[in-house]
């Protein structure tokens, strides 16, 4: 081992004078086989990869993958952890390889809760306000629990026009009952249980066309009724004047048979009391 002196001024291996290698600048100590073994104030030990060969030198700042470390002794450089294309120092990434995002000097296979991932950028970029999980910077997927989803963005209470869906916990549009037209007047019935002979009711209905939501107007009623002047049918009229005249010929019927029976016995009485005599 030889000491180079500085900016490729020759190194004279020890025990041999025939062997010259220059040092690359910047080597305090270096060696023809391993390169520079220690460098100059200020600058960062690092060590090259050439195929299974590793080669020292002194730079600057320490190169891509890599962070540098100082120490009274010597200044080095030390590679990042796996997931990180370039950092700053030991737990401070910069830029992560591809399938990683960086956010807060660390990098995420998977963007934390609240976080959307920047191909682009391989970044974890913040979702808007009370989102969970967002596909773009200003669209939210899904809400933190305690807020509600409508249109790609979360709120803590429905606009206008809208109501929460506590199930789905996202904003539903308010609907409200809608209802039909009335038909026309039903006929002219006697209601059950009234004594006036000639009062009745009538009926007419709609149907509802449209369920309200849990929030809506509720449907008004769906049934009208109003009195009437009940009229029988004259089917009815017929039968019962007809079954007054049956019954009034049955009487007459059995009085006139009462009256033959008792003129009959008159007879047989008279013609009885003439033979006796």
């Amino acid at each position: 081992m030889s000491t180079c002196t500085y900016s490729f001024n020759p190194c004279l291996p020890t025990g041999s004078s025939s062997m010259i290698s220059m040092c690359q600048t910047g080597c305090a100590t270096c060696s023809a086989l391993n390169g520079c073994l220690s460098c100059k104030p200020r600058l960062f030990f690092h060590l090259e990869h050439d195929g299974i060969q590793q080669r020292g030198t002194c730079v600057s700042s320490c190169p891509r993958g890599h962070y540098g470390v100082r120490s009274p002794h010597i200044n080095t450089c030390t590679r990042c952890k796996s997931d990180c294309a370039s950092c700053f120092s030991e737990n401070f990434c910069t830029h992560c390889h591809p399938g990683h995002f960086l956010f807060r000097g660390r990098c995420y296979a998977t963007c934390p809760k609240g976080l959307m991932p920047n191909p682009a950028l391989r970044e974890c970029t913040e979702c808007p306000a009370g989102c969970e999980l967002c596909a773009k910077r200003n669209t939210c997927v899904r809400c933190r629990e305690d807020m509600f989803f409508l249109h790609g963005q979360c709120h803590h209470s429905c606009p206008a026009g809208f109501e929460p869906d506590w199930q789905l916990v996202k904003c539903i549009p308010r609907v409200h009952c809608e209802v039909g037209e009335w038909s026309d007047w039903g006929p002219c019935l006697q209601k059950q249980g009234l004594r006036a002979y000639r009062k009745g009711q009538e009926t007419r209905t709609r149907q509802v066309l449209q369920n309200p939501s849990v929030h809506g107007n509720t449907c008004p009623h769906l049934s009208e009724f109003r009195k009437c002047v009940f009229k029988k049918r004259q089917g009815s009229t017929f039968k019962n004047t007809l079954k007054k005249i049956t019954q009034k010929n049955t009487q007459n019927d059995s009085k006139k048979h009462t009256k033959q029976q008792l003129t009959q016995m008159f007879t047989i009485k008279v013609a009885h009391l003439f033979f006796l005599t």
